[in-house]
């Protein structure tokens, strides 16, 4: 059974392109079952040049009430339609109800913001009477949207917040955006849309298009409407679009190897669970999920074995199962990637805790102890549930294994020294740090980004975003 209404059908087929043929269609599999959930139109070269011209075409005057009124509607849609958003969510990700609920949750949470921001008042004024040169005259700014189209690209790990992300701040700002979501979980990105025009919005404002990235990915970063690139995803692909792009502005969120740092004064227990939730939420798919966990020596062994209960208590299976804690990662081929890796990992000196078992796309929450900052498990990005257990012995040495591989997204910190607290807050090379959470924690309009090769420092959230989409005009009066 196709996921998607019939109204939502006839407007992929619009948004994707009148002429696509309809046997040029992608496939959406559940990752857990096999079975195709939805097919989305598998969209030309010559599709997406169209969209950029609907786009351009489109001269945007919405009042700052009427996009924050369109995205309360919104919100309120997307609440209302908690359950059947959730069922879409797990289908074509393989997420659990418990995680494709919450993320339903956060969708609501972005557009409020969004509502929220859209109605303030981003100008500012300057006397400039304050110099021996000065003049009795007042320099005033505004923000204006782009002139051109925002290219939004999004991967799966999120299937609708990702997009929510990109395109909240966009129609906050009174701009146009054409978005090209994973092909892997198009529908919910679809049904996003859908929402938005029956809140109000004019559908030529943003428009999604589907297809092959193979394909498509040159058009869409290098047609010359596109004035700004915001992708969420890989390194790879993100250097690869920054190499391509050219002369225009470019928002990359690349990925992260977030470190979770436990001292010999941590709440063991508060560290564990930390340790716990922030590897296996989302099938650790999350660019900020406790990928490395650095633990003081000293209480080490009490902190394997307390997170290995946990862990072991951590149920995962069916995701549409309510009852489990855990769904599948986005494939099979990524599961077994993750597999491998962990193998690899044992073979050269870790220790297998618990966990390492696959069957399909599901793989098990895993934890590994006496795992080496050099292995492959946690030098590089493990996109999946696993807990690597990296032991220190000094504060130096941690802030140095922390800092010691090419990613600079977030970190977290579990102890009670305010001392050390400020040090890692200095030393950590990165764009977060919290204390006591996850590496993750942030409210939806609250600055987020990295460094090195999680991203060139430009900022998202909602508030951050809207200021990127924007230009900054200044002018001055005599008064």
């Amino acid at each position: 059974m196709n996921v998607l209404s019939e109204n939502l059908r006839r407007e992929a087929m619009r948004i994707g392109g009148e002429h696509v043929r309809r046997e040029r269609v992608i496939e959406v599999l559940d990752p857990y079952t096999g079975r195709c959930v939805g097919t989305v139109p598998k969209a030309t070269v010559e599709d997406v040049r169209r969209a950029y011209d609907v786009a351009l075409a489109c001269r945007p005057a919405l009042s700052r009430y009427q996009r924050s009124e369109i995205l309360r509607r919104a919100a309120a849609i997307v609440r209302s339609r908690t359950e059947e958003i959730s069922a879409l969510i797990t289908a074509e990700s393989g997420l659990c109800r418990k995680d494709s609920r919450y993320e339903v949750g956060r969708v609501c949470d972005v557009l409020e913001s969004g509502a929220h921001l859209a109605l303030e008042d981003d100008g500012q004024v300057y006397s400039c009477d304050i110099t021996p040169h000065g003049r009795r005259r007042k320099v005033y700014t505004l923000r204006e949207p782009l002139h051109g189209v925002i290219c939004a690209i999004t991967p799966f790990n999120h299937p609708m917040n990702q997009v929510a992300h990109k395109v909240v701040p966009a129609v906050a700002t009174n701009n146009r955006m054409l978005l090209k979501p994973s092909e892997k979980v198009p529908l919910s990105a679809l049904l996003f849309a859908d929402i938005l025009y029956e809140a109000g919005l004019p559908p030529e404002m943003f428009q999604v298009v589907t297809g092959d990235p193979l394909e498509i990915a040159d058009e869409l970063i290098g047609n010359p409407a596109a004035e700004l690139i915001s992708f969420t995803g890989g390194v790879p692909i993100g250097k690869l679009i920054a190499a391509k792009a050219g002369y225009r502005r470019m928002v990359l969120e690349l990925g992260g190897n977030d470190p979770l740092i436990v001292l010999d004064d941590a709440d063991l227990d508060e560290a564990t669970t930390l340790a716990a939730q922030g590897s296996y939420k989302n099938s650790g798919q999350r660019c900020t999920a406790v990928k490395r966990m650095l633990v003081q020596e000293t209480v080490a062994d009490r902190f394997v074995e307390l997170l290995a209960e946990k862990t072991r208590a951590w149920r995962h299976g069916n995701p549409a199962d309510e009852t489990m804690d855990m769904g599948t990662v986005i494939d099979e081929a990524a599961a077994r990637q993750i597999q491998e890796r962990v193998e690899a990992a044992v073979a050269a000196g870790a220790r297998l805790v618990t966990g390492n078992q696959r069957s399909g796309a599901l793989y098990s929450p895993t934890v590994l102890d006496r795992v080496s900052p050099d292995m492959d498990l946690v030098r590089h990005e493990t996109f999946g549930p696993v807990s690597p257990v990296i032991r220190f012995r000094t504060v130096d040495e941690a802030i140095a294994i922390a800092n010691g591989t090419a990613y600079g997204l977030s970190s977290a910190v579990c102890t009670n020294r305010l001392d050390l607290i400020t040090r890692f807050v200095a030393e950590l090379r990165v764009g977060s740090v919290n204390i006591r959470e996850v590496p993750g924690y942030r409210l939806e309009h609250t600055p987020f980004g990295g460094i090195k090769d999680s991203g060139l420092g430009y900022k998202e959230g909602v508030h951050e975003a809207m200021k990127g989409f924007t230009n900054v005009k200044t002018y001055s009066l005599p008064w």
